[in-house]
């Protein structure tokens, strides 16, 4: 569904990412572990067209998406759920999810896919009418995953979902995530919390200050001992 083949991504004279190339699989959970400054949100990033990358190429279903605007990439189905949330504060969670559904040519299952979006989050329906800026951490969490949900996406692309957040509010998410990749929707997860991404991940590839440097399916990444000792705290 997804190919990056030898993206060189660039924040001006800063060599972010240094020729990535990856995979993910129509129906998958793919995840990206690395620690701060590896490049996982940059990657990222570069899938959704916020940052061009200077070489190298982005292709999702044989569309070329390094070569659209970050807003024709958001139609071509590709939706993020960002790192820090980065809901609209100021506006109810109704209308955030609206405009999760901004870039939809058909609306008619709107309705539909709002009540799917409140019976995976049962929280926020219990919030309809509250402004974002005043939810708990987890249920702003909840929003943004569920704004991204409202585009109907091939892939959902998940930047750092437990970030913040207490461990019963971190397995409900990942339960989530799971039950959302269940129903059909391809996902691209980044997390730093890698025991716990691993468990619900099909593949995943480990990313180091730009590069890959190792990848392979979920359960062997688990008991890989450079893995275990680098990123699962295993001694």
């Amino acid at each position: 569904m997804l190919e990056l083949k030898d993206v060189h991504t660039y924040y001006g004279n800063i060599h972010a990412l240094k020729g990535i190339s990856l995979t993910v699989n129509d129906g998958e959970i793919v995840t990206l572990i690395g620690s701060n400054g590896a490049g996982k949100s940059t990657t990222l990033r570069t899938i959704q067209g916020l940052n061009k990358p200077r070489s190298g190429s982005v292709v999702l279903d044989g569309v070329e998406l390094h070569k659209l605007p970050a807003h024709q990439i958001a139609v071509m189905g590709v939706a993020q759920s960002p790192e820090g949330r980065m809901i609209f504060p100021r506006m109810t969670v109704l209308e955030n999810l609206e405009m999760g559904a901004y870039v939809r040519k058909d609306r008619s299952t709107f309705n539909d896919d709002l009540e799917h979006v409140f019976k995976l989050f049962p929280r926020l329906k219990e919030r309809i009418n509250q402004k974002g800026g005043t939810l708990s951490g987890g249920e702003q969490q909840m929003l943004a995953m569920g704004r991204a949900l409202m585009a109907k996406p091939k892939i959902l692309l998940l930047d750092e979902p437990s970030m913040g957040l207490a461990p019963l509010l971190v397995e409900l998410i990942f339960d989530i995530i799971q039950e959302i990749n269940k129903e059909g929707t391809t996902v691209l997860l980044v997390e730093q919390n890698a025991l716990m991404a691993l468990s619900i991940a099909h593949r995943g590839y480990v990313l180091q200050t730009g590069e890959i440097i190792l990848s392979d399916d979920a359960q062997s990444l688990k008991n890989n001992e450079m893995v275990k000792k680098s990123y699962l705290g295993v001694e």
